[in-house]
C-alpha cells in the first residue's frame, strides 16, 4: 500500500505523462506533414487543416473544459478527456482521407480541452500551497516546454523509421495506462461556486471561428467574392455576433466580458493572439520549406529545430528572473521585437539555401525572443484579477493563443499557396515558386509580430503592475506551454 505522501507523486507523474501527451501532439504533427499530404492527397492549402482543426477544438472548448472539471469532478473529466484524446489518435492513425483525420484531429483537440484543465485543477488541489505546489507547477511547466521541444524531435523519428500514422499511435498505450491507474492514484474533487455550463456558448465560438478559418483557407480557389466564400464568411460573421450577444445575457457566461475591462489583460491576450498567430504558421512554413525545397528527411527536419527549442530553454529562466527585475512590459517588447527581426531574417530564405545559413541564425533569434514573449504575456495576462478570476484569466490567455495559432495558418498559408501559384502560372519553377510563397508568408508573419510589439508598448502597463500580480501567477504560466487552469 502506498502512503498519501508518496501516492501524491505517484499521482503528479501520472498528471503529467498525459500532459505531456497533448502538448506533445501539437508540435509532433509538423514534421509529418509532407508525408501525410503525400499518402492522404492532401491539397496544399487544406494540409493546414491538420493543425488547425486540433488547435480550434483545443481553444475553443478550453473554458468550457475548466467548468466541467469544476462542476461534475476533475478525476472523472480527466478520464472523459483521455478518453477522447486516446481514442482521437487511434482514429488519427487509421485515418484514410484529408476528411476523415481533419475530423479525428478535432477529436483529439476537444480530449486535449477537457484533460487540460481537470489535470491542473487536480494538481492544484492535491498539493497544499508552498514548496511542494511550487515544485509540482514547476515540473507542470517543465514538461509543457519539453513536449513541444520533443514534439518536433520524436515527429521526426517516428516519421523516418516507421511511418506518421506512428505519431499519433504512439499515444494509444500512454492513454490506456493512464485510463487503468487513474482511479488508483487520483482522488475526485470537485469546486462548484454555484455555476453552470455554458455549451451554447463555447458552440458558437467554436463553430464561427471554424468557419473564419474555412473563409481563409478555401477563399483563394473559390474566389474571394464568390457566393460560397462570401456565405461563409457571413455565416461566421453571425455566429461570433451571435456568441457576443449570447454571452452578455447568459447568466453564466464562457467569458465575462467585464474582466477585459483590464487594460493589461486586453493587451496580453491581444499579444497572445499574435504569437500564436505568428508562430504555428511560422513551423509549418519552416516544415514545409526544409522538407519540400532543401530536401530534408523528416528526423534531420526535428533535429534542425532542436536549435530554437533548445535556445528557448536555456533562455526561460533567464526571461523569468529578469521580468520581475525589469518588469513586464519591457520584456514583452523585447521578446516581440528580437521574434519580428527573426521572422525578417526568414524572408531571406532561397531555393538553392542550406539551412546553417538560411534558417540557424533566425531559429536562434525565434529561441531568443520566444521565452521573453511567452513568460511576460502569461503574467500579464492574469495582472489585476480577483483571485477567483485567475482560472478564467489563464484559461483565457491559453484560448487566445490557440485560435490565433489556427487564424494565422490559415492567412499564412492562403498568403504561400497564392504567391506560388500566381509564379507557377508564369513558368516558374516549383522549388523557387515554393520559395517565394514561404518568403511572403514570413512577410507577413513579421507584420503580425511587429503589430504585437506596437501593442505591447501602447497598450501593456508596466510600472503600475503590482509586485505580486508579477510573482504570483505561478500556474498562469503554464498556460504559455499550452495549459490553462480552470
Amino acid at each position: 500500500m502506498v502512503d498519501a505522501g508518496r501516492k501524491k507523486w505517484f499521482a503528479l507523474a501520472l498528471i503529467l505523462a498525459v500532459q505531456f501527451m497533448t502538448i506533445l501532439d501539437i508540435a509532433i504533427v509538423n514534421v509529418a506533414l509532407p508525408s501525410i499530404q503525400v499518402d492522404l492527397g492532401f491539397s496544399q492549402e487544406n494540409l493546414q487543416w491538420v493543425i488547425s482543426a486540433y488547435a480550434l477544438a483545443f481553444g475553443g472548448f478550453l473554458l468550457l473544459g475548466g467548468r466541467s472539471a469544476d462542476l461534475l469532478g476533475r478525476r472523472r473529466i480527466f478520464m472523459l478527456g483521455t478518453i477522447l484524446f486516446t481514442v482521437g489518435s487511434l482514429l488519427c492513425g487509421l485515418a484514410w482521407s484529408e476528411e476523415s483525420l481533419i475530423a479525428f484531429r478535432a477529436l483529439q483537440g476537444l480530449g486535449a480541452a477537457t484533460i487540460t484543465p481537470a489535470a491542473l485543477s487536480i494538481l492544484v488541489a492535491t498539493f497544499a500551497e508552498g514548496r511542494e505546489r511550487n515544485i509540482a507547477l514547476g515540473a507542470w511547466g517543465a514538461v509543457g516546454g519539453f513536449g513541444a521541444a520533443a514534439g518536433v524531435l520524436f515527429g521526426g523519428i517516428l516519421t523516418d523509421l516507421l511511418s506518421w500514422e506512428w505519431i499519433f499511435f504512439v499515444n494509444v498505450p500512454v492513454g490506456v495506462a493512464a485510463l487503468i491507474l487513474t482511479p488508483f492514484l487520483l482522488s475526485e474533487s470537485l469546486n462548484k461556486h454555484g455555476q453552470g455550463f455554458d455549451a451554447l456558448g463555447a458552440i458558437l465560438v467554436t463553430s464561427g471561428l471554424s468557419l473564419l478559418v474555412l473563409g481563409i483557407t478555401q477563399g483563394h480557389g473559390w474566389g474571394w467574392t464568390s457566393p460560397e466564400t462570401i456565405g461563409v464568411f457571413a455565416a461566421s460573421a453571425v455566429l461570433l455576433l451571435a456568441f457576443i450577444g449570447w454571452e452578455q445575457r447568459a447568466k453564466d457566461p464562457l467569458v465575462p466580458f467585464s474582466i477585459f475591462r483590464l487594460q493589461t489583460l486586453t493587451a496580453a491576450n491581444v499579444v497572445g493572439f499574435i504569437l500564436g498567430t505568428a508562430l504555428f504558421a511560422m513551423f509549418l512554413m519552416l516544415t514545409l520549406y526544409m522538407q519540400q525545397v532543401l530536401g530534408l528527411t523528416p528526423i534531420e527536419t526535428g533535429v534542425g529545430y532542436l536549435a530554437v527549442a533548445g535556445t528557448a530553454i536555456i533562455w526561460a529562466n533567464v526571461a523569468a528572473a529578469l521580468v520581475t527585475r525589469v518588469g513586464v512590459k519591457p520584456a514583452l517588447v523585447f521578446g516581440m521585437a528580437v521574434m519580428t527581426v527573426g521572422l525578417l531574417y526568414f524572408t531571406q530564405v532561397s531555393a538553392s539555401g542550406s539551412y546553417w545559413t538560411d534558417l540557424f541564425p533566425g531559429f536562434l533569434l525565434i529561441g531568443l525572443g520566444l521565452p521573453f514573449g511567452y513568460v511576460a504575456v502569461t503574467i500579464a495576462a492574469v495582472a489585476g484579477t480577483k483571485p477567483q478570476e485567475a482560472g478564467l484569466a489563464s484559461g483565457l490567455i491559453n484560448t487566445s493563443q490557440q485560435i490565433g495559432g489556427a487564424v494565422g495558418i490559415a492567412i499564412l498559408s492562403t498568403i504561400a499557396v497564392s504567391t506560388t501559384d500566381d509564379a507557377l502560372a508564369t513558368g516558374t519553377a516549383a522549388p523557387v515558386a515554393l520559395t517565394d510563397g514561404f518568403q511572403a508568408a514570413f512577410w507577413a508573419g513579421a507584420a503580425i509580430t511587429f503589430a504585437g510589439v506596437l501593442v505591447s508598448l501602447f497598450m501593456v502597463r508596466g510600472r503600475d503592475l503590482q509586485e505580486q500580480e508579477v510573482r504570483a501567477p505561478e500556474p498562469a504560466f503554464d498556460a504559455a506551454a499550452g495549459s490553462a487552469s480552470s
